[in-house]
């Protein structure tokens, strides 16, 4: 297998550099004068002119995992998902809208029979890519190109098999090459992005290409990204040409925001000055932003505070001279009147740190929402959303300056949180304790208080939760009520856990041991041990069902210490069922 991969490599980059010069000579002239316009920008300058973008979402990254089939027409992939075939007009109107960076999600593996080790990307796909970006560039927008999540084939870097490892490193490598030499004529507006999601703990992931899932550490994945961030950039970088001196748009962890400023995280060197970027993404708090209209409102003290708290550790990174481009952001599906108060503290943060927000959107559906229509009106469906990114078109703003941006930002969030302080919310004491049930049903509806923060205001209509003030040992039930939503009952569940908030801090090393617990009224059969552990130093709680969580951590504790049978998931014999009511009951116990 590796000798055949090897010959089809070294042909498709001979075939790709014969391209890549001839079109470089006859596009070159009419490129030299934005590159000189950009030569002297630096990353942390560049997000600025970049401005607000959008994603071209669920388009030329649409894949058919479950049948895999390569090498159509380029067309029957763009299209896979829903959306019409991408036109001129349609990234015409994302311009008129306010957005001056387009980022394009790509499936490269559409166009490649990697299966049987052949790694050649298409012609037909990579000039149908070539034919949006130019779409974008004739609107003299930015543009970032980068391989999105893929049939999950990035999961083959943490198989159990150093073979499919090295598969997978022969892979990239053998990819962004041919990316890389096919766009090198392009003019420095063109941003290449490795990634998406997948770089961080999803190495690990579960795929038919890994059946059994990873066996990386944590900290193997933060070193493997590393070594994968530095592959690329002198991949790229040897190329020659434009990408000597390309600006590279670099992964955050999981592109989460925490994860990234953790010591671990490491962006690679280069050989230029001033010309990497770092790629985050913002769905936070998921309940609220995330692929659902379960919880309707945000906008309260905490949440506000929790935004700019985030967004503002960012600046670790500006601080050292390195970009941010916040790939990915929004609100999904929830189109209340708090999703405007959301965008535009978003952005005002965006524009005090000097972000470059790129709004994710897979075009307009009359049933799911989301905000561009690309089949109509060519333009944002929701006017006052449209009006916001409008207004602050770099277009429109030219003539001011940083610091007019900065204050204007500065005063719009005071109003903000001005806002947020007439909303009343819970917020616990440092001395109080409260146990509650996380929710979130199968089809990502129905949710309450998600996440290690007690937050009983993010609540879908109509559910009633009976939480529990937790003052020492002793026996505690909570409870929740689904009778009362639209449906009647949850259809199933995608995760659910007990905390208790606090519980850390006040009651360290406590156990929470589950003497019932009833669904529908009825006593649950358990697969498995509950464990007590914990995944902040705040919060205690006992996993009932989260298939996240693929291995029992080290700071799990069950009274009596036998974690032999210890599982994350006891309760996915109940995964699907309609759960009108669900009551747990548990002992505390001190160790």
């Amino acid at each position: 297998m590796k000798k055949s991969i090897r010959l089809v490599l070294s042909i498709a980059l001979v075939l790709s550099l014969m391209f890549t010069m001839l079109a470089a000579c006859v596009e070159s002239d009419n490129n030299r004068s934005v590159n000189d316009r950009l030569k002297e920008v630096t990353s942390v300058e560049l997000v600025r002119l970049m401005g607000n973008g959008i994603n071209l979402g669920n388009t030329m990254e649409a894949c058919n995992s479950n049948n895999r089939i390569p090498n159509l027409e380029p067309e029957f992939y763009e299209m896979l998902w829903g959306n019409p075939v991408t036109t001129q007009e349609m990234i015409t109107g994302m311009r008129n809208a306010g957005f001056s960076t387009l980022r394009i999600p790509v499936a490269w593996t559409n166009a490649m029979d990697f299966e049987n080790g052949d790694f050649t990307i298409n012609d037909a796909y990579l000039d149908r890519v070539a034919e949006i970006i130019n779409y974008a560039l004739n609107e003299d927008m930015f543009v970032i190109v980068n391989n999105h999540w893929d049939h999950g084939w990035w999961s083959m870097f943490g198989h159990p098999e150093q073979l499919w490892r090295d598969f997978a490193r022969q892979m990239f490598i053998s990819m962004w090459t041919q990316i890389a030499l096919r766009y090198e004529h392009f003019d420095h507006r063109v941003v290449f992005e490795p990634s998406n999601e997948e770089w961080g703990n999803r190495f690990n992931d579960r795929t038919r290409f890994s059946p059994t899932g990873g066996t990386l550490t944590e900290d193997e994945c933060y070193k493997l990204l590393t070594e994968l961030s530095q592959v690329f950039v002198d991949l790229v970088r040897a190329t020659g040409g434009n990408n000597a001196n390309r600006f590279l748009l670099m992964k955050g962890y999981n592109t989460d925001v925490m994860m990234t400023v953790d010591e671990r995280f490491i962006l690679p060197s280069d050989t230029v000055e001033n010309r990497l970027l770092l790629s985050v993404h913002y769905y936070t708090p998921w309940s609220y932003c995330g692929d659902t209209s379960g919880v309707g409102s945000w906008g309260r003290t905490t949440e506000v505070e929790e935004m700019n708290y985030l967004l503002g550790r960012l600046t670790k990174f500006t601080e050292k001279g390195f970009g941010v481009v916040l790939g990915e952001w929004g609100v999904l599906d929830n189109e209340g009147p708090d999703r405007l108060k959301f965008f535009t503290n978003f952005l005002d943060n965006s524009d005090l740190h000097g972000f470059a927000p790129i709004l994710w959107d897979t075009g307009y559906d009359p049933v799911y929402g989301r905000l561009f229509d690309r089949r109509d009106t060519l333009t944002i469906v929701a006017p006052d959303i449209l009006a916001l990114f409008q207004s602050r078109d770099v277009r429109v703003r030219a003539d001011m300056s940083v610091d007019e941006i900065i204050a204007a930002a500065q005063e719009s969030m005071a109003n903000s949180l001005r806002m947020a302080a007439e909303r009343p919310e819970t917020v616990l004491t440092a001395d109080e304790a409260v146990a509650w049930i996380m929710f979130v049903d199968g089809h990502w509806e129905i949710q309450y208080s998600v996440g290690d923060v007690y937050r009983p205001e993010q609540i879908t209509t109509g559910m009633i939760a009976t939480d529990v003030e937790i003052t020492g040992e002793g026996t505690y039930t909570v409870a929740l009520d689904f009778t009362g939503t639209n449906a009647g009952f949850a259809d199933g569940f995608e995760f659910t856990a007990v905390g208790i908030m606090n519980g850390e801090i006040l009651f360290p090393g406590y156990y929470m041991v589950i003497t019932e617990l009833l669904i529908n009224g009825v006593q649950a059969t358990f697969a498995g041990t509950p464990y007590t552990t914990n995944d902040n130093p705040v919060t205690t709680r006992v996993n009932l069902f989260n298939h996240w969580v693929n291995d029992v951590p080290p700071e799990a504790r069950v009274f009596g210490g036998d974690l032999s049978d210890a599982s994350p998931i006891f309760l996915e014999n109940y995964k699907l069922t309609h759960i009108e009511t669900m009551s747990v009951t548990f002992d505390f116990i001190a160790p």
